[in-house]
């Protein structure tokens, strides 16, 4: 059964419009920033993908108090732009053929966050908040109250492979019959939790990060929300394969042979019914750490060779943690679409210093383009605890 890519609401560090996010990824125009309200043990203010103060979140008055956050106003962000499509499909199926799946790690933890200083403060906690909050499934619940479906509606949240997963269990309810469209994706938000925890594990970096670099020095922890219509209704772009794994090998670490990514790209590729040779373009998880980028460069190279194009988009993002994988497939997805006939690729921003412990993959320059449209495409997201997902996107042959 094919399934389809139907319409993109994203909102990210690269802006909050198609034309924007697009317009800045092709000139290698980062969305990273300094933030001095986050330092490292010097001192040292963090290099954070925010999104843009001049992006303006909606209103999220009309739900209940344990359903309002920045997080789910970054998701209401994300659904605006798709919002006449939604409803169409609506519409079109009824509200309980409609299922929402998202992934998420922080959900409302920043509002926790303030609650608790004020508590410590003033001895109880604001009227403003609630510990629904921090529910990791209010994102589903939010969207769900705001559209009024009544179909399946949870979240997955499976760190940095959240939301990738979300988009294959999406997949799944469409094949099973469960629903006729599922609007999937993920989101998060900054909060100091996550700051603070990757910067006590030495991950996070002061600089902009560097993938596949001999200098890298680890990620910029980043926010985002990306939403997917995804439906059997045929568009431009398919998600044609998806594959999941677990290495269940360390709490953090990957696994430094790759056997569980090796094998969450096979899945997605056997699925697609695809080469390995058949895939234009990589999106790489591309962490900028250094056992992940060690790991993924040595299965790039077994499953691929050395000559497909491939980068990380996170040097403009952020890792933007259970909405990696949907903010990375929505930047495919933009360059699948009709307007990029070149076959223009997504560029790898780094220093150029390659590390000579590393396979010399190719990382795509600035400019850099096919000659003709993206046919297929791979993105992959490997997360702690060795989660791992592989998406396969492909361009609709008659299109």
């Amino acid at each position: 059964m094919s399934l389809y890519l139907n319409a993109l609401g994203m909102v990210c560090p690269l802006g909050g419009t198609h034309e924007t996010i697009r317009a800045r990824l092709l000139a290698g125009q980062s969305g990273l920033r300094d933030d001095a309200r986050h330092v490292d043990a010097n001192g040292t203010p963090l290099a954070l993908g925010a999104v843009s103060e001049d992006t303006l979140l909606p209103e999220d008055s009309h739900l209940p108090l344990r359903e309002r956050s920045r997080n789910n106003r970054l998701a209401l962000a994300a659904l605006q732009p798709i919002r006449a499509q939604v409803d169409a499909a609506i519409a079109r199926h009824g509200a309980e053929r409609i299922g929402i799946v998202l992934g998420t790690s922080t959900s409302g933890i920043a509002e926790g966050e303030a609650a608790f200083a004020a508590r410590a403060s003033s001895g109880s906690f604001p009227p403003g908040y609630h510990y629904g909050q921090q529910e990791l499934g209010s994102p589903a619940a939010a969207l769900q109250l705001t559209l009024g479906t009544t179909g399946p509606a949870y979240v997955q949240s499976s760190a940095c492979a959240s939301s990738g997963k979300a988009i294959a269990s999406a997949a799944r309810l469409l094949n099973m019959g469960l629903c006729d469209a599922v609007l999937c994706g993920g989101v998060d938000s900054l909060c100091d939790f996550t700051i603070a925890g990757f910067t006590a594990l030495e991950s996070v970096s002061t600089q902009r990060c560097n993938p596949l670099s001999l200098h890298r020095q680890g990620i910029n922890i980043g926010e985002a929300a990306a939403l997917f219509l995804l439906t059997r209704e045929p568009a431009p772009v398919q998600l044609s394969g998806w594959g999941e794994s677990s290495d269940a090998y360390h709490i953090s670490a990957p696994d430094p042979r790759g056997r569980g990514a090796q094998l969450a790209i096979s899945q997605a590729l056997r699925r697609a019914g695809l080469r390995a040779d058949q895939i234009d373009y990589i999106n790489l998880h591309g962490t900028a750490t250094a056992q992940n980028d060690a790991m993924e460069s040595h299965v790039i190279e077994t499953l691929f060779g050395l000559a497909v194009p491939v980068s990380s988009t996170k040097p403009f993002t952020g890792h933007t943690l259970g909405a990696a994988s949907a903010v990375e497939a929505g930047l495919c997805w933009l360059l699948m679409q009709d307007g990029n006939p070149d076959g223009l690729l997504p560029p790898h921003l780094w220093d150029g210093v390659p590390d000579p412990a590393l396979p010399p993959l190719a990382p795509v320059a600035i400019g850099q383009a096919l000659g003709r449209p993206l046919r297929h495409v791979l993105s992959n997201s490997f997360a702690f605890g060795g989660s791992n997902v592989a998406l396969v996107f492909s361009r609709r042959e008659d299109t």
